[in-house]
C-alpha cells in the first residue's frame, strides 16, 4: 500500500489517498477513474511528496526508550541482588537441600538463603511446601 497526497487543479483541494501500487495509481488515473472527493473534477494530480523520514526518527526514539526500559529494568535487579547479598545467606548449589533442612529441623535457627537450583528442585520445594522465588540473576560480568 501507498499514500499519496493529491491535488485538484479545478478547485485547489489537497487530500491523501491510498493505493496498493504506485502502477495502480497510474492505471485508474489513465482510466479516469480517480476524480477530487470535493468537486469531482478528474484533473488529480499527485504533488511532491518526501519520504516518511518520521518513521525512522520513531523507530529510532523507540529503541532509544527500549534501551532506557532495558537499562532501568537491569538496573533494578542490581539493586535487588545488592539487597539479597548483604540482607542472605548464599549457599551455592545446596540451595534445595539446605531449604530443605531449615524447613524440616525445627530445631535448627531460621535463616534467610539464596543459591542455585534447577527447575525440578524448585518445583519439588514448592510441591512440599516449602516457598521459594526465583528472580532472574545478573553475573557481574554482564554488568
Amino acid at each position: 500500500m501507498i499514500k499519496y497526497k493529491l491535488t485538484c487543479k479545478d478547485c485547489g483541494l489537497k487530500f491523501d489517498s491510498w493505493f496498493s501500487s504506485s502502477k495502480e495509481f497510474d492505471k485508474l488515473k489513465r482510466m479516469n477513474l480517480i476524480n477530487c472527493i470535493r468537486c469531482s473534477s478528474q484533473e488529480v494530480k499527485k504533488t511532491l511528496m518526501s519520504p516518511m523520514v518520521l518513521n525512522n526518527l520513531i523507530k529510532e526514539t523507540t529503541e532509544d526508550t527500549n534501551q532506557k526500559k532495558i537499562k532501568k529494568f537491569r538496573n533494578k535487579i542490581k539493586e535487588y541482588q545488592k539487597f539479597i547479598k548483604n540482607n542472605f545467606e548464599y549457599v551455592g548449589e545446596n540451595f534445595a537441600y539446605e531449604a530443605r533442612s531449615i524447613h524440616y529441623n525445627t530445631k535448627k535457627k531460621f535463616k534467610k538463603i539464596y543459591g542455585k537450583a534447577t527447575e525440578d528442585e524448585v518445583k519439588g520445594l514448592n510441591d512440599e511446601g516449602i516457598e521459594t522465588q526465583t528472580i532472574p540473576w545478573i553475573k557481574d560480568k554482564d554488568n
